[in-house]
């Protein structure tokens, strides 16, 4: 059965749901969220989308992301997200939230209300193969020149968080998770 997701309005009041597949066929804004793992030394986790997935596979991308179901509560869904891809589990803080569209593989839209979500971890992920394909720990700054030299390489919210949100914002995201 397909995953439903989340119809939502430009305030991300919930109106109703539909099925995943249909929801980026047409480009439906839908409720969804993004998460920053940082470790103690300030280092983001970058996870490589599995090949398997339906769009954008095997690019690089934030640490988690995913979409609530109905009834759930978006941090709860992100904090079962991070623990089914990832292995592990963390507090997270909401720290921002914003709405982008933009086309991606296969003839298909993301059309989402996003809410940025932080958290430390200090171990070794235990990646879901069917999830995440590979994972690493990239300082800031070579993150920003990386994603200048090869934005390809990544994907589109990814991408759209890190040309829109201040480098000195990230910094201080993950120094608030530090403390």
């Amino acid at each position: 059965m397909d995953e439903m997701l989340i119809l939502v309005d430009a305030e991300d009041n919930a109106i109703g749901s539909q099925t995943k597949m249909l929801v980026h066929q047409q480009g439906l804004l839908h409720r969804a969220f993004s998460i920053f793992i940082f470790d103690s030394q300030g280092r983001l986790l970058l996870q490589q989308r599995a090949f398997s997935k339906y769009h954008s596979a095997g690019l690089w991308t934030n640490s988690c992301c995913g979409h609530p179901r109905w009834g759930e509560q978006t941090v709860a869904a992100a904090q079962r997200r991070l623990h089914e891809e990832m292995g592990f589990s963390s507090e997270l803080q909401q720290v921002a939230s914003f709405t982008y569209r933009a086309e991606v593989p296969g003839d298909l839209i993301e059309h989402e209300f996003d809410h940025i979500y932080v958290g430390l971890f200090n171990g070794e992920p235990q990646g879901h193969p069917a999830e995440a394909n590979s994972w690493l720990w990239v300082d800031l700054q070579q993150l920003t020149d990386e994603m200048q030299r090869n934005p390809g390489e990544f994907t589109v919210w990814f991408r759209t968080i890190m040309e829109n949100v201040d480098a000195s914002e990230i910094a201080r995201w993950a120094a608030r998770v530090a403390r």
